[in-house]
């Protein structure tokens, strides 16, 4: 099929990338244009695969640039486009809504997209907030605690409102906490690995909340089970390990398996404000089993573990640390 990916460049992004291409799919992705002509992490794929992806340089907010790409008329278009850092938004919430719901109105109002088969938008499970039961379902109403959390909701919306509308196929995945080679420094497990790295005495934020912590391999996966598969459309479906660990836990669990004795400081700057923490995380998967037959292959304790081994072999590897700035923090 031909599929155009925004976001292309990011964490989940190059590695769905990746896998599009393995698949015989003819992939083009638009990457955010810069003045270092950097395609992110695209830059760091097989080169035998980067010479198959098609790059377009631009930015998803431009609504002329997104009519001109979709009038090569794509089968699938996947919307990985996003402003994700929570601390940033509390300082600039404009941008967020600039990125992340005018940048999927552009896809939806394209003129070019009618025989398109799905568009894929990428939510986040920070919409449900800290919820009311565990494990959260699609049922579980959104409680915005951030402006992050906020712009999501919208772009969601906004997505549904155009299925419901005009029919557009619209699936909406919602992933939990993906991790994994290539994540932001901005994310709690490359900021432990990458702390200890440095020096066993660590810094952090708050210790007790817990994240439903899902291997890269099983988020793309789910993207590839959307793609292939004609049902989903006009839902929104969870996509977690199923299971929830508390950032101290996780933090002790990194050391042991880095064989790293650390100690744990709670940095305040490092804390959300208050009221706009979200407690708990940890997603039902009962839907996307259900419509896609889609499993976790990184669920138990020692899949999840073997991931964060996978993550931690990348993260030691000096090329790949390089590139991370985690002595500092930019609250």
């Amino acid at each position: 099929m031909k599929i155009f990916v925004t976001g292309s460049e990011g964490f989940i992004g190059s590695h769905l990338t990746e896998k599009l291409v393995k698949k015989k799919h003819k992939v083009t992705c638009l990457v955010q244009y810069n003045f270092h002509n950097s395609w992110g992490w695209l830059d760091h794929v097989d080169p035998k695969i980067k010479k198959k992806i098609n790059i377009i340089t631009g930015d998803i907010r431009d609504e002329n640039l997104i009519n001109s790409i979709l009038k090569k008329k794509f089968d699938v278009i996947i919307n990985l486009a996003a402003l994700i850092g929570i601390p940033y938004s509390y300082r600039a919430p404009k941008s967020y809504f600039e990125t992340n719901v005018n940048g999927i109105m552009n896809i939806l109002n394209s003129n070019n997209i009618t025989n398109v088969k799905r568009i894929i938008h990428t939510s986040t499970s920070e919409v449900y907030g800290t919820p009311n039961y565990i494990p959260i379902d699609e049922h579980h109403p959104v409680s915005a605690q951030s402006p992050y959390a906020a712009s999501k909701i919208a772009a969601d919306q906004l997505a549904l409102s155009y299925q419901k509308s005009f029919g557009l196929p619209v699936t909406i995945l919602r992933p939990f906490n993906t991790f994994g080679p290539r994540q932001s420094a901005r994310a709690i497990i490359p900021t432990i690995i990458t702390q200890i790295l440095k020096n066993p005495k660590i810094k952090l934020g708050s210790l007790h909340p817990t994240r439903d912590l899902t291997y890269i391999d099983d988020t793309t996966d789910a993207f590839l089970y959307a793609i292939k598969s004609k049902k989903g459309i006009g839902e929104i479906i969870n996509v977690g390990s199923g299971f929830e660990i508390s950032i101290k836990k996780l933090a002790f669990k990194i050391a042991k398996i880095m064989g790293t004795k650390i100690s744990i400081t709670k940095e305040k700057v490092r804390v959300r404000p208050k009221n706009s923490e979200v407690e708990r995380l940890c997603a039902s998967i009962k839907k996307i089993n259900r419509i896609y037959n889609w499993k976790p292959k990184y669920s138990s304790k020692k899949s999840f573990e073997i991931g964060l081994q996978n993550t931690i072999k990348w993260f030691l590897k000096s090329k790949n640390l390089n590139i991370y700035k985690s002595d500092i923090f930019n609250d």
